[in-house]
């Protein structure tokens, strides 16, 4: 790693991010419930063609029992099979009787999959969906899901899917548990929903929190500014020499309602045509707890010959006071799509810090590294507590570091998108990457799943929420 690290060094003035599918395997135990269930499901197929832009499994709870039933025990699975073996998912409420807000939905995979499931949408109540009398019904539950990418999806080949269902009606192909008890439905066969190994899918107290959904019309919008960011203008590392910050290329878009936020890095083959692109916040108050980013990678440029020696990355990050000081801390996804430091393809490190010392070289850190593709979309979660640093892709654990690189301060949360050098395109023709990024999240002093951020996202862009920081300043 020497090579990589001497390329990488991050600046003082450096320092001044659909859903994740990785909820853990279900056990092999009897897959359907008793005919004397608490509760019936019924379904209604909202899009009933073969292939549709989004699925639409609406869905409606009745209390079938002799007691009153709180809607905040209730979790029923919706089970279909992936459109690939990458694919991700975001999850919507277009209307709910119990109000949108206190509908929840993360999706999961099946440790036994099947011809027609692989994957399960689990849906969810909060406590302010209330209880339901015996006899009641939750009312309407109008939901969708979509393929992270907007591509279509196909549902003739889901466990759930009815096409003939056009009107409500009580449909066993969805499960519904109580607590931990299955009281309706069939699972796909060997997917119990009930098994001890499945994680918590409920999201966990508030706590202090950064969460921010890029809902900006420029890089110069006011409120940037006002909610903590700085989009980077400064010179300096890390970089090509000669190299300068653009603001100006760091875009915002909406797509499909979705706010999106572009960090475009260009070059004409010298350091002087070389324009790199940096946002991160203006406050080193970050330190333990979790922190989640949904950001897209690119293995190709926008425009012109591909071959640069490009970074792509989420990190969080504090200044080195003086080499080989011990209260340095750094953390970091970096995408490399076309090699550098020594590598010459596809890379993704996660690389956690103790220290270093500039010159000469010498680098006190810890990191995992997959040599693959992985270009588009990617949820990234990395979670600090007192003993452990985890990093997640796609809700799948990809590193496991050790407490010798734990933070000794606060950081700043940065994306940045630039040049390691100009050794792997030499032409001097103009070419652009794109590195996208979607929300960013941060939960102070809590260690999330992937399934909870998930559900914590899902939260904020229910009740229309595109920013809140309740941080306390370091």
């Amino acid at each position: 790693m020497t090579t990589r690290a001497k390329s990488r060094m991050h600046t003082v003035a450096a320092a001044a991010a659909a859903l994740g599918l990785g909820c853990a395997g279900l056990l092999a135990l009897p897959s359907t419930a008793s005919a004397a269930g608490a509760l019936t499901v019924q379904y209604k197929s909202g899009a009933s063609g073969a292939t549709a832009d989004q699925s639409e499994p609406w869905l409606k709870v009745i209390n079938s029992g002799n007691s009153s039933l709180q809607l905040s025990q209730v979790k029923v699975r919706y089970y279909f099979k992936a459109d690939s073996a990458d694919a991700t998912y975001r999850f919507a409420c277009s209307w709910a009787v119990k109000g949108c807000a206190n509908i929840t939905g993360i999706f999961g995979t099946l440790a036994h999959p099947t011809a027609t499931a692989d994957r399960y949408l689990e849906v969810g109540f909060t406590s302010g969906a209330g209880s339901l009398a015996p006899g009641a019904d939750s009312g309407d539950l109008q939901l969708r899901f979509y393929q992270s990418n907007w591509q279509s999806v196909k549902q003739s080949d889901d466990y759930s899917f009815g096409a003939a269902q056009n009107s409500y009606g009580d449909w066993n192909k969805v499960t519904a548990q109580v607590g931990s008890s299955l009281e309706w439905g069939t699972a796909p066969e060997g997917n119990d929903p009930g098994g001890p190994t499945d994680p918590p899918t409920d999201p966990p107290g508030e706590g202090a929190t950064l969460f921010d959904d890029f809902n900006y019309t420029s890089h110069s919008d006011a409120k940037l500014s006002e909610h903590g960011w700085n989009v980077r203008s400064n010179s300096g590392g890390p970089g090509v020499p000669g190299a300068t910050w653009s603001p100006q290329n760091v875009t915002f878009s909406t797509e499909s309602g979705n706010s999106l936020m572009n960090l475009e890095t260009s070059s004409s083959g010298t350091g002087e045509s070389t324009k790199q692109t940096e946002v991160l916040t203006k406050s080193m108050k970050f330190k333990n707890g979790t922190y989640a980013a949904r950001v897209k990678f690119s293995d190709a440029p926008k425009s012109g010959p591909d071959g640069d020696h490009l970074v792509q990355t989420f990190f969080t990050i504090n200044d080195l006071k003086a080499p080989m000081a011990d209260d340095y801390s750094e953390y970091d996804f970096e995408y490399l799509p076309n090699g550098g430091w020594g590598e010459s393809g596809n890379i993704l490190y996660t690389t956690s810090w103790e220290t270093y010392n500039p010159d000469p070289w010498q680098a006190v850190n810890q990191h995992t590294e997959s040599r693959q593709s992985f270009t588009g979309w990617h949820d990234l979660v990395l979670t600090i507590d007192n003993s452990t640093i985890k990093y997640y892709v796609d809700g799948q654990l990809f590193g496991t570091h050790d407490a010798t690189y734990l933070p000794e301060r606060g950081m700043s949360i940065n994306f940045n998108q630039w040049l390691i050098d100009l050794n792997g395109q030499t032409s001097t023709t103009a070419r652009a990457y794109d590195e996208g990024v979607d929300y960013v999240l941060h939960v102070k002093d809590q260690v999330l799943t992937p399934a909870q951020v998930a559900a914590r996202i899902n939260t904020y862009r229910q009740a229309g929420t595109t920013f809140e920081d309740t941080v306390p300043a370091s």
